[in-house]
């Protein structure tokens, strides 16, 4: 694994950029390139800044520069029989820590483990003026205040360069099974909810096509036996099911119509808006592929209290994150200037006015 800090340089390019209100685009491995607007601006190359900076794993965390490739990381945690708890997907073999964490993607175990945000413990980041800023630390902490690592995550870089992340990790379940049920959307969601209140091993679900899928992980014993409370009939290809649903593999989003991701609480009824859905998280996200006018994608989600993301595929000019009512509008105002006063890092890559 390569160890290369380039700390010193991101800073100095950061530092002339806010003199003189250069708008930066943060790069890293580019996987995630197509997710956000496209924004102009001199490339700020965070790639290159590589490596383990502390990694003890009795401790279950792992810290690391924000260039370094995850699956570099997920490597050194597999030989230790250690993972991510949430799962994250890749979208290509450049992924790094810095961009997963800065978009705060999370894969099926989410739910059911949490999502990137809470594991993150701290972080180094560069502000917008250049500033070396370090928040949190390396160990497990309930605290009242402001949680400014965990800010950064799902920021996309507005608020800050990531240099380092300091990211919970969790031992690796002892077996996985996957089974199969054929129902309906409506009987699937009523089947999960009533399996989520019997604490049983389950870390991921999937409903789509009249079919349920439930992955339980967990010690031998305790697998066999939720198995034989979930019933259905065991997926052998189980593994390569979960990989190619976390990384978009599959054959729902092989599609050139846009691909919603829409949040909402689990329970919530089926949409009405025309299209194809696929269901995770217990029915808390949906990947919704429809050409339907963003409008009616958006009014129909908020109706049940959710908010929808154009995930891939967006025509121009689709806002792509759900808008902000005017109170949200002002809160991530104020932060972009508290962080970013000259709006130079990835100026307009989730708000076009922010």
């Amino acid at each position: 694994m390569s160890d290369n800090d380039t700390s010193g340089e991101l800073q100095q390019q950061v530092e002339k950029a806010y003199a003189s209100r250069t708008a930066l685009r943060i790069r890293g491995g580019e996987s995630k390139r197509f997710y956000g607007r496209s924004i102009a601006g001199e490339t700020l190359d965070v790639g290159r800044h590589q490596g383990i900076v502390n990694y003890e794993p009795t401790e279950l965390v792992i810290t690391a520069r924000a260039g370094t490739p995850l699956k570099e990381l997920e490597q050194v945690l597999s030989d230790n029989h250690q993972m991510f708890g949430f799962e994250p997907p890749a979208f290509g073999e450049s992924a790094t820590l810095g961009g997963t964490i800065a978009c705060n993607l999370s894969g099926p175990r989410r739910a059911f483990s949490g999502s990137a945000r809470d594991f993150v413990l701290g972080s180094r980041i560069i502000n917008g003026k250049g500033e070396s800023l370090h928040f949190g630390g390396e160990v497990m902490k309930n605290v009242a205040g402001y949680d400014v690592s965990r800010l950064m995550s799902g920021a996309m870089g507005t608020l800050g360069v990531l240099l380092e992340v300091s990211v919970k990790v969790l031992p690796k379940p002892e077996t996985e099974i996957t089974v199969v049920h054929e129902l309906g959307v409506a009987d699937s969601i009523r089947k999960v909810h009533a399996l989520a209140r019997r604490s049983l091993p389950i870390s991921a679900t999937r409903f789509d096509d009249n079919t349920l899928h439930v992955r339980i992980s967990g010690t031998e014993g305790a697998v066999l036996a939720a198995q034989k409370t979930i019933g259905g009939d065991v997926l052998e290809i189980g593994n390569d099911f979960w990989q190619r649903l976390k990384e978009q593999q599959s054959g729902f989003f092989k599609t050139e119509s846009p691909v919603w991701r829409q949040s909402l609480v689990s329970n919530s009824p089926v949409l009405k808006t025309e299209g194809r859905t696929l269901y995770e998280w217990n029915g808390a996200q949906r990947w919704f592929i429809s050409d339907s006018t963003p409008e009616a994608i958006r009014d129909e989600v908020s109706r049940h209290g959710g908010h929808a993301v154009c995930f891939r595929n967006c025509p121009e000019p689709v806002q792509v994150f759900h808008p902000l009512d005017s109170g949200l509008l002002k809160i991530h105002r104020h932060l972009k200037q508290a962080f970013d006063p000259e709006s130079i890092l990835n100026p307009g890559k989730m708000y076009e006015e922010i």
